[in-house]
Parts: C-alpha cells; sequence; structure tokens
C-alpha cells in the first residue's frame, strides 16, 4: 500500500505538482494526427494534465498547441479562424502562429510594437506514429522526439485509437500492468468453476527487471503442459508495450502484432488512452479489415465506443452488467474486455485511496512502478533527468507472448524475440 501523502504525489497531475512536473519532462501523446488532418481545419480542444488548450494544424501542415483562451480578453480560441499560418480569435481579431508569436493585431495601430511583444502560451509539438506529441515542460530540459518502434513502423503496418476514462491514469496503468487478472475478470466460461481448483497452478509466476526506462517484466504459466511467457515492458512514465498474436476471422496463418497503451492525464479525474498496434512482421501489413477487427475483439467499436470516446456501457448503466450471464457463463456479466477494465477502474472512484490496499505476491509490478514514478518525483525535484526520457533508451523493445516447450528455451525465446524489427 501507499501513504497517503505518496498516493496524493502520484496522482495529482497539475502544474506545479510533483507528478505533474514529471510528466513534463516527457513527450507525451496529445491527440490523434487524424484529428486535425485538414490544413487551415477547425481546432481541436484538448485537456492535458489539467490545462486546456487548442490544437490545429496550419497552412504548411505544422500542428500548434495553444492556450485555449485569448490573451487579448480570455475568448475561446476553439471559435478561431484557422487561416494563413495563424489561428485568428474571432472576437478582435488578434493571430497567433504555431509558435504563439502574434501574426497579426488589427485593433492596433499598424505602426505599433504591441504585436512583437505578444504571444499566447503554446508548446511544442511533434507528430509520428499517427499520434501529435505534445512538450509542456521547461524548454531547456525538452529531450530528442519519441523513438518507439511504432513510430518507425510504415503507416501501412500500425493502427491507433483514443478512448477516455473516467478515473485517475495511475489506475488505469495499474490495470494494464496487472498481468494476473485476466483468467478472473476476463473470463468467458466459468462454468462450475472447477477452474478455480488448478487456479494456482495457472497463476502466473512474475519476475521484473528494471532498466533505464522502466522495468520489463516476464510472467510465465503452465498451460496444456507447455510455458505460456509474456515478457511485457512497461516505460516510464504511462506506457506499457505487449506482444499479442491477432486472430483474423476465417484466415490462417494469425497476425503476430505488438501491441499496447499510453494513459495519458486529462486532469486527475480522467484520462485518455491512446491504443496502439503494430504488425510484428515487416512482410505483413495491418489492413483496415483487421484494425476494425480487432478493435471489435477489444470492445472498441463504434458499437462500443460513443461520440464522446467513452464506454456507451458506462458508470451511468452499470455498464450493462447481466447478473444471469454473470451467474451461468462469464465472471463478470460485463460484455466486452475493454468494459470489463474501465468497469474496474472506474468503479474504485475518480482516485483510489491505496492507503487502504492489501497487495499481493502478484503485484510486483504494480509496486515497481509506483517506486519508479516516486524516484522520478524526487530525481526532477533534484533537478536531474528521470529515467525514459531518453528515447535511445527505449527504441529497440520489444514484447513476448508465446509458448516454449521448456524452461531452456524461455531465455533464448526472450533473447530471440525481444529485439525491433523496425
Amino acid at each position: 500500500m501507499l501513504t497517503k501523502e505518496d498516493n496524493e504525489k502520484l496522482t495529482r497531475v497539475g502544474p506545479g505538482t510533483p507528478m505533474g512536473n514529471v510528466f513534463r519532462r516527457y513527450w507525451l501523446p496529445a491527440l490523434l494526427s487524424s484529428e486535425v488532418a485538414e490544413p487551415d481545419g477547425a481546432p481541436v480542444r484538448v485537456r492535458l494534465l489539467g490545462e486546456d488548450l487548442v490544437a490545429f494544424r496550419d497552412s504548411n501542415g505544422a500542428v500548434g498547441l495553444v492556450d485555449a483562451y485569448c490573451p487579448h480578453r480570455r475568448a475561446p480560441m476553439f471559435l478561431a479562424r484557422n487561416e494563413k499560418c495563424g489561428l485568428r480569435c474571432v472576437y478582435h481579431g488578434w493571430k497567433f502562429d504555431v509558435t504563439g508569436q502574434c501574426v497579426d493585431m488589427p485593433t492596433e495601430p499598424r505602426d505599433s510594437a504591441y504585436k512583437s511583444r505578444m504571444r499566447i502560451d503554446a508548446y511544442p509539438t511533434w507528430e509520428g506514429g499517427g499520434i501529435v506529441w505534445a512538450y509542456m515542460g521547461p524548454a531547456a530540459e525538452q529531450p530528442a522526439p519519441p523513438a518507439w518502434e511504432l513510430i518507425r513502423a510504415p503507416a501501412t503496418h500500425r493502427f491507433v485509437s483514443r478512448t477516455l476514462q473516467d478515473c485517475n491514469y495511475l489506475q488505469a496503468l495499474e490495470g494494464g500492468l496487472d498481468s494476473a487478472h485476466a483468467q478472473i475478470l476476463h473470463n468467458i466460461n466459468i462454468g462450475d468453476l472447477s477452474w478455480l481448483d488448478n487456479f494456482e497452478s495457472t497463476t502466473p509466476k512474475l519476475d521484473v527487471y528494471p532498466t533505464d526506462y522502466g522495468f520489463r517484466y516476464t510472467g510465465i504459466r503452465i498451460l496444456d503442459n507447455r510455458y505460456w511467457v509474456r515478457a511485457y515492458h512497461y516505460i516510464m512514465p504511462v506506457t506499457q508495450v505487449r506482444a499479442r498474436i491477432v486472430p483474423v476471422r476465417g484466415k490462417t496463418p494469425r497476425v503476430p502484432a505488438i501491441c499496447g497503451h499510453y494513459w495519458v492525464p486529462v486532469d486527475d479525474t480522467t484520462t485518455t488512452v491512446f491504443n496502439f498496434l503494430y504488425s510484428a512482421d515487416p512482410q505483413i501489413p495491418i489492413t483496415e479489415d483487421f484494425a476494425v477487427e480487432s478493435e471489435t475483439d477489444d470492445g472498441r467499436s463504434p458499437d462500443d465506443i460513443g461520440p464522446d470516446l467513452r464506454n456507451r456501457q458506462n458508470s451511468r448503466n452499470d455498464y450493462m452488467i447481466d447478473r444471469e450471464v454473470q451467474k451461468t457463463k462469464t465472471f463478470t456479466g460485463i460484455k466486452g474486455v475493454n468494459t470489463q477494465d474501465v468497469a474496474v477502474q472506474e468503479g474504485m472512484g475518480r482516485i483510489v485511496d491505496r492507503s487502504k490496499e492489501h497487495l499481493g505476491s502478484t503485484d510486483r509490478a504494480i509496486v515497481t512502478m509506483r517506486r519508479a514514478l516516486l524516484e522520478a518525483i524526487r530525481t526532477v525535484e533534484a533537478g536531474g533527468h528521470p529515467r525514459g526520457t531518453d528515447p535511445n533508451s527505449y527504441a529497440h523493445v520489444r514484447a513476448v507472448d508465446q509458448y516454449c516447450n521448456g524452461e531452456s528455451e524461455i531465455a533464448a525465446l526472450i533473447e530471440r524475440e525481444m529485439v525491433a524489427r523496425f
């Protein structure tokens, strides 16, 4: 468990908070490139780390991320006109470029120098992997751009999506790092519960290996007299990278893929989840049909996610839990893997009081992650650079999700497969 003081440090992300200062040392996903696809198109509202912002793509294709309110009289920049390499406030016509510099001020005399001294707050952006990334920290500490394998994979080989959850980022992140819940929460055929008699043998043996980007963690189960090896990565501050073999309906072979999530704080009580998937084989692209099937299997199809990017099954309708199905077919009675995760994570409350927890042996990855974030707070407060800000530290990592026939094969499998191909 955490003390109330440490829980408060880890969960508050606004400007000037300890964890907010840590997040502002990293490039963070802000929105999908497709959300600002059109040069001179409509501005898009963005809320990130408790700050209200507006994103826009200018005439030259550059993406700006600026304060949601004009510095003149605080009119909303969401209403602004995106024109000729700048965002023009509709109230008095002040216009700002992607760097935040005022480039036109029609309400002031032509010979006034006021325009040159006026700026709107703006953050640097960078595009890669179908995502617009933002850096919100001190200019002197800005790291090199992200170097995920996702970014190097061709557009034909990757897919990204975005959803929202109404809870603090940390409980969503912890849900992703927790590899022990799958056979309970996501069980779809409970039968007479006789499988619980053999539960201990199928519970993963977890090992955690600290790295300069966070840690690698391995879960090994014995299934069908073989070793099922899952080796994941936690990359600071909010990313999990894992592997999966994705079935394509009616087709063989199945597609090997790398996937994961970025759990990015909107504010203290809301989280944007960037979901990514890319082919693990340079010879196999991610087709549109395949991406749709994968999202549907994970419970993120248009039928599952509403226009506000939240689950249609949500707290207002009790996630449409079916108690009869819960009695007879599945452990939760809630349809969809993603919805099951969201139901548990949101159901804990907007911010969990971790001083009331009682952790077990399968929580090692969660404990290690919390310690890493607390270490990052101390590092930033001391003027240092937290782990994972150097993109070279994680540029070539991959995850593994495969069977082995014996213990002797496990180390060789991990060494062979956990290397980026792109």
